[in-house]
């Protein structure tokens, strides 16, 4: 039996080829940022889970531990793998547009193998002002499209949601369609990152510690505590 060092060098070097050629698939969860694609819808409320996965991979790409990388890319979504909370992780955002969320969440955890349970889905909350945030698993989908779509495609509501508030137009007869592709205004845009921040954390304390903790972090999160 080689020496320990060795052993784990080897191990290394036996992790990267897999990694490279794709063939590990045991991931633990995968992340799910809802959105829908294309710069114009860039900065908008319906974009928030986009906008948190994409903080995940600024992450990966500055620490190398992370061992991000992108995996797929097809016509319904982009998907990558990194080392996040102790555990390789799957991170996506689906490319079918907010509506047909599901077509792309089921794909994926068809392909790797992955039950409602190992699904965690990040989108837009109407009913949580911008700067709260909930933490739960399953429940109802409160008229959101692309919950109900990924609901209807993997046939189970068992998977975990992060509510991320976006608040609801103060003027009653402003459709919801049009406030949702809207950008934020002004004065939340500077709390964003600090939300998304937060929000990233509470995803880690999960995975690491469990929902009990998490959702502490999560649900006590308001803008004055940023």
């Amino acid at each position: 039996m080689p020496p320990l060092k060795e052993a784990d060098r080897l191990q290394s070097v036996t992790d990267h080829i897999n990694f490279r050629h794709n063939r590990i698939m045991d991931y633990k969860s995968a992340i799910i940022g809802l959105g829908n694609p294309g710069s114009q819808y860039e900065k908008t409320r319906h974009n928030i889970g986009f906008m948190l996965v994409d903080h995940l991979l600024r992450l990966g790409a500055d620490r190398k531990a992370m061992r991000l990388e992108q995996i797929d890319e097809s016509g319904d979504y982009e998907l990558w793998h990194a080392k996040f909370a102790g555990a390789y992780r799957l991170l996506a955002k689906p490319m079918t547009f907010m509506n047909l969320s599901g077509k792309a969440v089921s794909k994926i955890c068809g392909r790797h193998g992955l039950s409602p349970e190992k699904i965690l889905v990040v989108h837009d909350e109407l009913d949580l002002p911008v700067g709260r945030m909930k933490f739960k698993k399953g429940g109802g989908n409160n008229g959101h499209n692309g919950l109900e779509s990924v609901q209807e495609r993997l046939g189970s509501s068992d998977f975990f949601r992060l509510r991320l508030g976006v608040g609801r137009p103060e003027d009653r007869f402003k459709p919801i369609s049009d406030w949702v592709l809207e950008p934020f205004e002004k004065e939340n845009v500077e709390h964003i990152p600090g939300i998304i921040t937060h929000a990233a954390k509470g995803l880690d304390i999960f995975y690491r510690r469990g929902m009990g903790f998490a959702t502490q972090h999560i649900n006590s999160f308001s803008l004055k505590e940023e």
